[in-house]
């Protein structure tokens, strides 16, 4: 392995207990606000759907690997892109397409659905690619990832929350808003300062070898925001749903990357480092197109 490769990132092995518990309530107070009837919303506009979910699932890890091809990134680097290809939609994402104009009920609909099918397409897509490229293949090798223990903390982190969530919405509604009101927020800012906080026992090692992810992230997030825009408009979406799939595609749940990162990789240097950045630049790259968007839709009345 190259040195960059070897770079394992200080994480407590406690704080990964929080940060397990964390996403989970992030992803409970998300399932809150959906619906089983969010989901039948969608199927009444299955072109979105089969496209939303193409974009996430099939074409986004496949040009993503096509771009890993291009450039030949590090063994380690190349991993880490393709565990955040592999991963849903973020939940940011609903925020980013309201303040967009795009269609909101869709990007919170599809937000759901990606995380459900993500239970199963998240392992496969990062087993298939991961081994189908050589040198990340020897890194899997060396680690030994199970596939079917990472299918079951995704399931833990993702499935279980959405049903438990989507239920007690279910049942008593008025409590789930209150709910949503106060633990949303509260799991964001957890889950924030336990990343804040890695970020700075690992200041060394970021300001060491952060310039081997920069042009890697910020190229690879910008490939996955045009995706999913012109994939969108080649068949003649609306303007607003160009929108939305274009930052459903470009704004992924990287958190989860990580979380799997440090679970099973032990925060493997190249790994942690391209998913730490790209949800640190998702977050700038999405409120910057959002926010063109919003100005460009009020001076053309879009």
């Amino acid at each position: 392995m190259t040195e960059l490769d070897a770079v394992q990132i200080n994480f407590n092995p406690n704080n990964l207990w929080v940060l397990n518990l964390a996403l989970a309530v992030v992803m409970f107070g998300v399932a809150l606000g959906v619906t089983t009837n969010d989901f039948r919303q969608l199927f009444k506009e299955p072109k979105l759907v089969i496209l939303g979910v193409v974009l996430q699932f099939l074409l986004l890890p496949f040009i993503t690997y096509l771009f890993i091809l291009l450039i030949k990134p590090r063994a380690s680097i190349a991993l880490g892109m393709m565990m955040v290809a592999a991963c849903p939609g973020g939940n940011i994402s609903n925020f980013m397409t309201h303040l967009a104009k795009g269609n909101t009920a869709l990007s919170v609909s599809l937000t759901a659905f990606a995380t459900f099918l993500a239970m199963l397409m998240t392992p496969l897509n990062f087993q298939v690619y991961g081994n189908l490229y050589e040198p990340t293949a020897q890194l899997l090798q060396d680690v030994e990832l199970n596939f079917i223990e990472l299918v079951k903390l995704v399931i833990l982190i993702l499935g279980i929350p959405l049903v438990l969530g989507m239920s007690l919405r279910r049942k008593f509604p008025d409590l789930a808003q209150k709910v949503s009101k106060i633990l949303k927020p509260f799991s964001i800012i957890v889950f924030v300062a336990i990343v804040v906080i890695a970020f700075f026992n690992n200041l060394d090692v970021f300001s060491d070898y952060i310039h081997w992810v920069l042009a890697i992230g910020i190229s690879h997030n910008i490939l996955a925001l045009a995706l999913g825009f012109f994939v969108a408009r080649a068949f003649k979406l609306s303007f607003k749903n160009q929108k939305t799939l274009a930052i459903e595609t470009g704004i992924q749940n990287s958190g989860l990357g990580l979380l799997l990162i440090f679970t099973f990789f032990e925060g493997i240097g190249g790994m942690a480092l391209i998913a730490a950045f790209w949800g640190i630049w998702h977050i700038i790259s999405g409120l910057s197109v959002s926010i063109y968007w919003l100005v460009l839709s009020k001076n053309e009345n879009i």
